[in-house]
C-alpha cells in the first residue's frame, strides 16, 4: 500500500474525519465475546471506565472532550454493512464454520447498538465511562480506545510541517524495516498483529500488516498469520486472530463474589466450561493471569490440561511459558502439541529471543502490539515526545453494581477498590508481585 502520510496530514482540513469507519474495526475477540455475553448474559448490567496508566501526558490538554465526543457519536451511528454480515456468516475461522449463530448475527444486524456514556476531565486527564446492558458496552472498549489515541496522534501531527511529516513518516519507516529484517531469517516464526486499541492511526495499523504480509509471507513459508484487527481481516483475506479477554473472568468473579470463597474460587474454571460450551470445544484458549497464573494452574480442573493453549499477558513470558510447559507435563500433555502466545508489550528482538527459547518445546507465537502499530519512539523531527505511545486501557468496574477486581501477574495493572483486592488476594492466594513498569 502506498500511501502519502504527510501529505494527508496536512491537508487535513475536513470537519469529521472518522477514525473508526465500521464496527468491524475492531478486535475478533470482541466480537466472539459480545456473542458469548448475548447467549449467556443478556440481562447483566456494567460499566467500565477508560484509564490512562501512563499518568504524566496529560490527555485532556491535547484532546478536546468536544471533539473526542463527535467521533464517539459516529460510531454510534454504525450499524454493519450487509457485506460484513456475510462474511462474518460464511468465513471460516480458526477451521471452524459458522462460528457465529444465525439468530446472534440476525440480533447484531437489527438490534445491536452501543450504550451512552459520560466524558469528564479531571487533573489533566479525560475520564469515560460507559454504563449499560453487558451487551451495550463491551464492544466500546476498542472503538474508544482507538479513537483516543488516534486523537492524540492527530493533535501531535497538527503541529508539523509537511516536511517535518516526511521526516517523521520516513523514520518510522525504517524503523518498522529495521524490524522486520531481524525477524525476516526466523524460521518457524508465528506472528500476529495484535495493535488496534493503541494504534497510531487506523492507516499507520493498515500499512505494518500490510508491511508484515509482503516481507514475511513468501512461497516458503508464512510467518505472519494474521491480524486481530477484523476490518482488515475482512479487506484484505487474513486470518482474523483471537478469543477472550480478562473482562469475562472479572464480570464472573463480581457475580460469584456475594457467596462464599469458593464461589469466588471456582469462577475462575466456570467461565472456561461455559466458554467450551458455548463454542462447542472451539476456541480453547486460556487467558490464566487475571488473578494470578500460579494459583490459576495449581488448582485448575485436569480437563484444562486437554485445552489448545494459553496466552501469556502480564507475567515475564520466559517464566510464564516455562510454568506452563511444567504444567502440561505434569498432566501428562506433550506440550510440543500446544500453543504458547505471548502478547504483553512485545518488540521484534523480545519476539526473536522469545522464539529462539521455546523452539521445539512448544508451539509458540506472538502477537504484535502498540510497538508494532505506534512506535514512533525518537521519530519526532524536533525530537519531542508527543508521539510516544502510552499504555491506554478500558476496564471494566462492575457487574450488576458490584465492583470488579483484577489482580493480575503484575500489580501495576491491578485495578479494584482496595478492600476487595485485598479479599481477592486472600482467596485465590495471590501474593503481591514485584511491580514491572508498564511501557504499553
Amino acid at each position: 500500500m502506498n500511501v502519502n502520510f504527510a501529505e494527508r496530514a496536512h491537508n487535513h482540513n475536513w470537519k469529521l474525519d472518522p477514525i473508526v469507519r465500521s464496527l468491524l474495526d475492531t478486535d475478533f475477540y470482541k466480537l466472539l465475546m459480545l456473542q458469548f455475553i448475548w447467549k449467556n448474559f443478556p440481562k447483566t448490567q456494567v460499566t467500565s471506565e477508560i484509564h490512562n496508566r501512563t499518568a504524566h501526558i496529560r490527555l485532556a490538554d491535547r484532546i478536546s472532550a468536544a471533539a473526542l465526543r463527535d467521533q464517539m457519536e459516529h460510531v454510534r451511528t454504525l450499524r454493519l454493512r450487509r457485506s460484513e454480515l456475510v462474511w462474518l456468516a460464511g468465513n471460516t475461522f480458526y477451521g471452524v464454520k459458522q462460528i457465529f449463530h444465525p439468530d446472534f448475527l440476525a440480533w447484531l444486524e437489527r438490534d445491536f447498538h452501543l450504550s451512552d456514556y459520560e466524558i469528564t476531565e479531571h487533573d489533566g486527564q479525560l475520564s469515560i465511562r460507559f454504563s449499560g446492558l453487558w451487551t451495550e458496552v463491551t464492544m466500546w472498549e476498542v472503538y474508544s480506545l482507538a479513537i483516543v489515541s488516534e486523537m492524540k496522534t492527530r493533535a501531535a501531527l497538527a503541529t508539523l510541517n509537511e516536511l517535518e511529516l516526511d521526516v517523521l513518516y520516513a523514520r518510522a519507516k525504517t524503523r518498522l524495516w529495521d524490524k522486520i529484517e531481524l525477524l525476516r531469517p526466523i524460521e518457524g516464526l508465528r506472528l500476529s498483529d495484535f495493535g488496534t486499541r493503541r494504534r497510531h492511526s487506523f492507516l499507520w495499523q493498515e500499512y505494518c500488516v500490510q508491511a508484515l504480509a509482503t516481507a514475511l509471507n513468501t512461497n516458503k513459508s508464512e510467518r505472519f498469520t494474521g491480524t486481530s484487527n477484523t476490518a482488515l481481516a475482512y479487506k484484505h483475506d487474513l486470518e482474523a486472530i483471537g478469543t477472550n479477554a480478562h473482562e469475562l473472568p472479572m464480570a464472573m468473579a463480581a457475580l460469584a463474589s456475594a457467596g462464599s470463597d469458593d464461589d469466588l474460587r471456582s469462577s475462575q474454571y466456570k467461565v472456561l466450561e461455559l466458554w467450551r460450551r458455548s463454542y462447542d470445544n472451539e476456541l480453547l484458549i486460556m487467558l490464566p493471569d487475571t488473578f494470578g497464573t500460579s494459583q490459576f494452574l495449581a488448582h485448575a480442573p485436569a480437563w484444562t490440561a486437554k485445552w489448545t493453549g494459553e496466552r501469556i499477558d502480564s507475567k515475564d513470558p520466559f517464566v510464564a511459558g516455562d510454568e506452563y510447559i511444567a504444567w502440561l507435563q505434569s498432566h501428562n500433555e506433550d506440550p510440543r502439541t500446544k500453543r504458547l502466545i505471548a502478547s504483553d508489550g512485545l518488540d521484534a528482538s523480545t519476539i526473536a529471543q522469545l522464539h529462539a527459547y521455546f523452539d521445539n518445546r512448544i508451539r509458540f507465537s506472538a502477537g504484535w502490539g502498540t510497538l508494532l502499530t505506534n512506535d514512533f519512539r525518537g521519530c519526532h523531527p524536533r525530537n519531542e515526545d508527543t508521539f510516544e505511545p502510552i499504555s491506554l486501557v478500558c476496564k471494566l468496574t462492575s457487574a450488576d453494581g458490584i465492583p470488579t477486581v483484577k489482580l493480575s501477574d503484575n500489580p501495576s495493572k491491578s485495578t479494584g477498590p482496595a478492600d476487595l483486592i485485598a479479599r481477592y488476594r486472600r482467596v485465590f492466594n495471590t501474593p503481591v508481585q514485584t511491580e514491572i513498569p508498564v511501557l504499553v
